[in-house]
């Protein structure tokens, strides 16, 4: 006979006799798994290489399940338990209070309890949820010694010196028993038999005379009473697909805490603390996380539509293919998160901090980022169609190809920022600083950039017809081949601007100034010349009509390489 033959023998002969054992001898089960697992070890054949650590997990596996399966034993009339209550409840503080359930062993004891169907998941839950219900309401631990459970097995354990308190011993049975029924309900949720037969709602159920439940909070708070964080240390990785909904958990420690796919609708986490915690694919619709700690939990996928995300604190966080429609991010401290391919569309982020944030691909229609500080951002093809970005800084940010038709971008920063092929059509950037910013290839036409500073930039090959630069400075600015038509550019300032092959034909350029510019094969004809002035500019291969006033031109006489046939027309 094999070792691992040898160990299953033995454990079955055990297991057969625990419910005989324990009514007649109330030692508790740590004596005699240790007791069993030494005699295993030390016997002739000697299981050395059997890891002691997986060894006594198979043992409280296996001991776990047949309890499981003795609680819900119907009596020979089938007309109710063959269990008793209180020995029900005893042996529950028995097995379950002096140990965290791991995800092994509950994974595994569920496997087999589903295994061929024949096991009541309905009577389990029931009748464990009946013993969660009174846990919450203090029942065991409140009462007198000869009926309370909780000191009983505190003492067993005591006795042979392992020194774990009283609350201790209460909490532990109770989590375990809640990790229990969060994956009973999880198991339900895929199986169509189940769906409405096993609900379970670790918070309490939603009623409509109360707004929030507050159950899930009190227990977080009695749990981490002992230790900070014991609450998400024994339940944190079981709360997937769990149903939270309007939950009250303001201020709770959910740090590192596995919330994916859980039901988190309406719920309140005002001020809680969610570090590092994970919320792939859950639903927080219509949450309240205002001044919540966020940082680093990732949302990838998560459903937060209408969310209030005030003033959290969401740096390094992860929110991929996010739904934030309509949700509220002002004051939020997004730096370095990423957020690439989330729906933002009619979000409110003013005055949120998202330098270096990740928002490509990002859709943020008609949104609100008034103030927004987007420095070094990665917005590259996101659709800002519609969005008000008035007073943000967008100052290095990456904007190449993306939709900002009819933005709101005026006196905004946009130092150093990528705007290559970009839709910038009926966008306004009155005022708007766009020094050293790269725009070439991209599309401002019928923009509004009144104003604008644009020095230095970079719009060769852009598309700004119809569009109003009036007042603009684009000193030293790269103009090569844009298409100026119809633009008004009355009293803007081309000083040093190079012009080569752009198209300002029908432009109105009453008052500008282009001292030292390169006109070289720039189209004029039937532009607005009125008071410009050619200071130094450079003429050559002009393309020009006779009845445009050229005799109301400035500089003409310092300019270089005029055509002679317009040296002759002004003689």
């Amino acid at each position: 006979m094999s070792k691992i033959s040898q160990v299953w023998q033995r454990l079955k002969i055990y297991v057969r006799g625990l419910g005989i054992k324990q009514q007649d001898n109330p030692r508790q089960d740590n004596i005699q798994l240790i007791s069993l697992e030494e005699k295993i070890i030390s016997s002739e054949n000697k299981v050395t290489n059997f890891p002691k650590e997986n060894f006594s997990e198979i043992l409280f596996s296996e001991m776990l399940r047949q309890s499981l399966k003795k609680w819900i034993k119907l009596d020979s009339e089938n007309q109710g338990f063959d269990l008793e209550d209180k020995i029900f409840y005893q042996e529950i503080y028995q097995l379950l209070g002096d140990r965290a359930l791991s995800v092994n062993v509950v994974a595994k004891v569920l496997q087999l309890l589903t295994f061929n169907g024949e096991f009541n998941l309905v009577n389990l839950f029931d009748r464990l949820h009946t013993f969660y219900s009174l846990w919450c309401e203090g029942k065991f631990i409140d009462e007198a010694s000869d009926k309370n459970y909780p000191l009983q097995k505190m003492l067993q354990l005591r006795a042979i010196k392992i020194y774990i308190g009283l609350r201790e011993v209460d909490i532990y049975t109770g989590l375990n028993i809640m990790i229990l029924l969060l994956e009973l309900h999880r198991y339900a949720l895929e199986k169509k038999e189940f769906q409405d037969k096993i609900i379970f709602y670790p918070s309490g159920k939603p009623d409509k005379d109360n707004f929030f439940t507050s159950l899930l909070l009190r227990i977080i708070n009695y749990s981490d009473a002992i230790r900070i964080g014991n609450f998400t240390s024994i339940v944190g990785e079981f709360l997937t697909g769990g149903n939270f909904q309007s939950a009250y958990l303001g201020d709770a420690n959910l740090t590192g805490a596995n919330f994916s796919n859980a039901n988190l609708s309406g719920a309140y986490f005002g001020d809680a603390n969610l570090t590092g915690a994970n919320l792939i694919s859950a639903n927080c619709s219509s949450a309240d996380l205002s001044d919540a700690n966020l940082s680093g939990t990732n949302f990838t996928a998560a459903n937060l539509s209408q969310a209030d995300l005030s003033s959290t604190n969401l740096t390094g966080a992860y929110l991929c293919a996010a739904n934030l429609s309509r949700a509220s991010l002002e004051r939020v401290d997004l730096s370095n998160s990423n957020l690439s391919h989330a729906d933002l569309n009619h979000a409110n982020l003013s005055n949120s901090n998202a330098s270096n944030c990740n928002l490509s691909n990002v859709n943020l229609t008609e949104a609100v980022l008034f103030g927004t500080n987007l420095s070094d951002a990665n917005l590259k093809e996101a659709n800002l169609t519609g969005a008000d970005l008035c007073r943000a800084d967008l100052s290095g940010a990456n904007l190449n190809n993306a939709n900002l038709e009819g933005v709101n971008l005026s006196d905004t920063i946009l130092f150093s920022t990528s705007l290559c092929n970009a839709n910038l059509i009926a966008a306004d950037l009155s005022y708007a600083k766009l020094n050293g910013a790269k725009l070439d290839g991209a599309n401002l036409s019928n923009a509004i950039l009144f104003g604008a500073e644009l020095s230095d930039v970079n719009l060769s090959r852009g598309k700004l017809i119809g569009a109003d630069f009036s007042g603009a400075n684009f000193t030293e600015a790269n103009l090569n081949g844009s298409d100026f038509t119809e633009a008004i550019l009355c009293g803007s300032d081309f000083t040093s601007t190079v012009f080569n092959n752009a198209n300002l034909s029908s432009s109105n350029l009453t008052g500008a100034i282009f001292c030292s510019a390169d006109l070289t094969n720039t189209n004029l004809r039937y532009a607005i010349l009125e008071g410009a002035d050619f200071s130094n500019a450079d003429l050559e291969n002009i393309i020009w009509d006779e009845n445009q006033g050229w005799e109301l031109v400035k500089g003409l006489d310092t300019a270089i390489n005029v055509p002679d046939e317009l040296k002759r027309i002004i003689g």
